[in-house]
């Protein structure tokens, strides 16, 4: 018969062993834990409801809200980096997550209301700096609204290949990456779901929908889901998605995207991990104008008329 070694311990001593190992393996995974996961968003100072509410308290509860950092033509490639840098910077002060939108590809909008941006060349080189100042920082990247919705409706170049290229740079940067997928109402999940995964997706964290846009979050709840499912069937598993609800908290006209009147503001930002969803994000800034219509200035100025209709005011 084997006897026991002199070495073997009392069982009272491996039962604690075993505790004292179940109390620190969530410690130990804790530790492990995506920052993005945890932190809140971050509420930029700087922002255009920030200023407004410096000059009108009404505006007060858009300026505590988070909102993406828009990163655009209007940056060109001489500056982005440190502009990108600069905002990363102030989130990290405040141990808060910086979100980017990514909007300068090639024939942007089709030359409608947001037209400009960058030749592919250019735009190479912009996302380069994009990424160097993004580099080391945990931020949320929402990569060119619209372009992939909007793909072959008009001149585009090779828009593919260069959404593929930004992603592959903002990752190595250390983004999470959502590609932006349209909404619910607009291009099909299936047909969505090719264009992603031609794209780049494999790469990236997921997608975004419903970006500057007034679909109600159960709409694109169904949407988001019936495109992770399509991915899914191309062999694309384990995506991930955002939902825009910054302007969705009302039914609006059916069709109209460019300023409805009907439009209120939606739920707040935040990390849901619920399914496979990872956030409620305001992109498009509440209070900024989608172009010269329903009494709207151009695309992207502050209109405060505007603001106060979204607040119900």
């Amino acid at each position: 018969m084997l006897r026991p070694s002199r070495a073997a311990r009392p069982l009272s001593v491996v039962i604690v062993c075993l505790v004292a190992v179940a109390v620190l393996t969530p410690v130990q995974a804790s530790a492990k834990t995506d920052p993005r996961l945890t932190r809140p968003l971050f509420a930029d100072p700087t922002s255009t409801a920030a200023v407004a509410a410096k000059r009108d308290k009404r505006f007060a509860s858009l300026a505590r809200t988070p909102q993406a950092f828009w990163a655009t033509d209007g940056l060109p490639t001489k500056t982005v980096r440190r502009s990108v840098a600069a905002y990363t910077k102030r989130a990290a002060k405040k141990k808060r997550t910086p979100v980017i939108a990514v909007y300068a590809i090639p024939a942007r909008d089709c030359g409608s209301h947001s037209a400009g941006t960058f030749d592919p060349r250019t735009y190479r080189r912009w996302i380069a700096q994009v990424a160097a100042g993004l580099k080391g920082t945990k931020a949320i990247v929402v990569l060119e609204p619209d372009a992939l919705a909007m793909l072959g409706q008009c001149d585009q170049g090779d828009r593919i290949g260069l959404i593929r290229y930004a992603v592959g740079k903002l990752k190595r940067a250390g983004a999470w990456v959502y590609l932006d997928a349209g909404h619910s109402r607009w291009i099909a999940p299936d047909v969505m779901a090719q264009r992603l995964k031609a794209a780049g997706i494999s790469s990236a964290r997921g997608f975004a929908t419903n970006v500057a846009s007034f679909q109600a979050t159960a709409d694109e709840k169904v949407y988001g889901d019936a495109v992770v499912a399509s991915l899914r069937t191309l062999g694309v598993t384990g995506k991930r998605y955002v939902i825009e609800t910054a302007r969705n908290g009302a039914a609006t006209a059916a069709g109209d995207f460019c300023n409805p009147v009907a439009a209120r503001v939606g739920p707040k930002p935040r990390i849901v991990r619920r399914g496979a969803i990872d956030a409620y994000l305001w992109v498009k800034h509440p209070g900024e104008s989608d172009g010269a219509c329903n009494g709207g200035p151009k695309a992207g100025t502050w209109w405060a008329a505007g603001a106060l209709t979204l607040l119900g005011r």
